[in-house]
């Protein structure tokens, strides 16, 4: 399963980036609301150049048009863009539209296996199922990932399921287990992978061990 850190913090990203860990990027507008200085232009590139692999841009507009026009600049700035649209029928028809053009398109902001279903029938690279949020409001995230690995494999599509809006680590780990093809997580959950109790302890051991021996390599 592919790994996208979903954050436009630049030195999160190069942290990740240089540990070999992730495979792209997802931001959205509230993530870069958070950090952006100046020319967001500048920072998409250098986020496109930090990684290699695909990083989600996502538009502001919310009509046909616009969101096309916005999604043509995006997908200029970086080999590695791919234009981020919400699953609404304004952002389904803006999909097709950049996808007839040759751009790479993620379907975000999805809730269901029906707007899944049509999300990969206009032609997206990745829909967006958000986990976390279903979980939120008393859903199962997690069935939702299951039923769209089904029905994608059911009639045979091509869009990759992105689970999005992961919480916690067994987010993740029920992600790979039912087969999502990627999973975009915030970098404090990308840490919490690398950690266990148990390699702490034992870690400790060793090194108490070796200090009581006295020796040197």
């Amino acid at each position: 399963m592919k790994i996208f850190l979903d954050t436009a913090d630049l030195s999160e990203i190069r942290r990740a980036s240089d540990a070999g860990l992730i495979d792209g990027v997802t931001t959205n507008p509230s993530l870069v609301a958070k950090v952006a200085e100046g020319d967001v232009t500048v920072m998409y590139r250098e986020i496109c150049e930090a990684v290699d692999g695909p990083v989600s841009l996502e538009v502001v507009a919310v009509d046909r048009e616009t969101m096309v026009a916005e999604g043509r600049k995006l997908a200029a700035i970086h080999e590695n863009a791919v234009v981020k649209v919400p699953l609404t029928e304004d952002g389904l028809k803006a999909c097709r539209d950049l996808g007839n053009e040759g751009h790479r398109v993620n379907v975000t902001l999805c809730f269901s296996v029906s707007q899944a279903l049509l999300a990969a029938k206009a032609g997206a690279t990745f829909v967006s199922p958000f986990i976390g949020r279903i979980d939120d409001i008393s859903g199962e995230g997690m069935q939702l990932i299951h039923q769209i690995r089904q029905v994608y494999d059911n009639y045979g599509y091509t869009t990759e399921i992105l689970a999005a809006s992961i919480r916690h680590p067994m987010h993740v780990v029920e992600s790979m287990l039912i087969g999502a093809d990627c999973c975009t997580l915030p970098p404090k959950v990308l840490w919490q992978l690398s950690r266990h109790p148990l390699t702490d302890k034992g870690l400790d051991a060793f090194l108490s061990d070796w200090n009581a021996a006295g020796t040197a390599i």
